[in-house]
């Protein structure tokens, strides 16, 4: 099977060689060595000020929203992983949904002003398959009406926008650290913010609200990360720009080889961005291509090609959110569009030539 994608796993014996460091120290949690260094090294190369982690991705989002105290109504996007909106929806706050940017898959900022209302706190967009939002428009937007803007960068490691990292935009960012991701420590995630005194802030809520042996300054929950998936953070972060090189070669075959294969779409990179390749996405017009997004996808899938249909459906589309007004399908036509027309193509940095090969045959033959 060639799979959508491939964790970067670490060298087996460097990781052995720290595990009996850990095994050594009998320190495997709770702010540990491994953990400090991480979270440095990580601040030093994401060139963003400080960095916390967590233990999964989706915990970051929660606690954001709980730090800066957000309420009533946030504007996000349909398209997107769910956790997302499920992070709104345990803090109690009503995700208001808006349409995206055919040209990124991003939330588009000329939607967001028609959006708020006396309710609305705060803005979450998505960087959606790494391509950075049009965070100057969101921003202004935000500072018009007094609003946070909290990004889900979950797609977004190592991107920058001319020299500048897109994890420094909004009030806070978060990444997730999935196995799946381009940058991994199997399970994990963090958050990005811009002074010390928020991250003390974040740091005594995820371990729970303490601040001290016998003193507990909020209602915190747990959720930081351990020393060993830290030490295989450590590990990983010394190869993820050679996996990200790889990548980027794949990107190069894919669009040579698809450019001009009438009914595929897909995006070139931006200009005066550093993009991290963490997907590939196609989008099949039915009509011109002569097969439908979904009997491209199973005819690929027989033939052993595990691509994804991400993101569909849409998370307006759920059981929990279709009843809100703003989920209907009239009011997100963008976002229905490419939910309906999308492929990732397996991209990570173990695809060999001829699972290239056979990935691009299979396209290009059609029907």
């Amino acid at each position: 099977m060639i799979t959508v994608t491939s964790p970067l796993l670490p060298d087996l014996d460097e990781f052995s060689q720290m595990l009996r460091q850990i095994w050594d120290n009998k320190w495997i949690t709770n702010n540990g060595a491994f953990h400090k260094q991480l979270e440095k090294a990580l601040a030093e190369y994401l060139k963003v000020p400080f960095v916390s982690l967590f233990t999964n991705g989706t915990l970051p989002l929660i606690t954001a929203l709980q730090a800066l105290r957000i309420t009533g109504e946030v504007i996000t996007t349909p398209y997107s992983f769910v956790a997302t909106t499920h992070a709104l929806w345990w803090n109690g706050i009503k995700p208001v949904f808006v349409d995206i940017d055919w040209q990124t898959g991003c939330m588009d900022p000329n939607k967001i002003e028609a959006a708020i209302t006396n309710k609305t706190t705060a803005i979450m967009p998505v960087h959606v398959y790494g391509k950075p939002c049009d965070t100057d428009a969101i921003e202004q937007i935000a500072k018009k009406y007094g609003l946070k803007v909290i990004y889900d960068a979950a797609h977004a490691f190592g991107v920058e926008v001319n020299g500048e990292s897109v994890l420094k935009a909004g009030d806070m960012s978060t990444l997730s650290f999935h196995a799946t991701k381009v940058f991994n420590t199997v399970e994990g995630g963090a958050m990005v913010m811009h002074d010390e005194q928020t991250k003390q802030r974040i740091d005594y809520l995820k371990n729970f609200g303490f601040a001290g042996e016998t003193e507990v300054v909020g209602p915190g929950i747990n959720g930081k990360m351990d020393e060993l998936r830290s030490a295989y953070g450590l590990l990983n972060l010394k190869q993820v720009d050679a996996a990200i090189e790889a990548r980027h070669k794949v990107a190069i075959a894919y669009r040579k080889a698809l450019r001009g294969v009438e009914g595929i779409e897909f995006w070139d990179d931006m200009p005066g961005v550093k993009h991290n390749y963490s997907y590939f996405p196609i989008f099949v017009d039915a009509n011109t291509y002569g097969m439908t997004r979904d009997e491209l996808y199973f005819k690929m899938k027989a033939r052993g090609i595990l691509g994804r249909r991400y993101f569909y459906p849409l998370i307006s589309e759920f059981s929990t959110y279709r009843g809100l007004p703003s989920a209907g399908k009239e009011n997100l036509p963008v976002a229905h569009r490419m939910a309906d027309s999308v492929i990732c193509l397996p991209m990570h940095h173990l695809l060999s030539d001829a699972d290239i090969e056979l990935i691009l045959q299979t396209i290009k033959e059609g029907r």
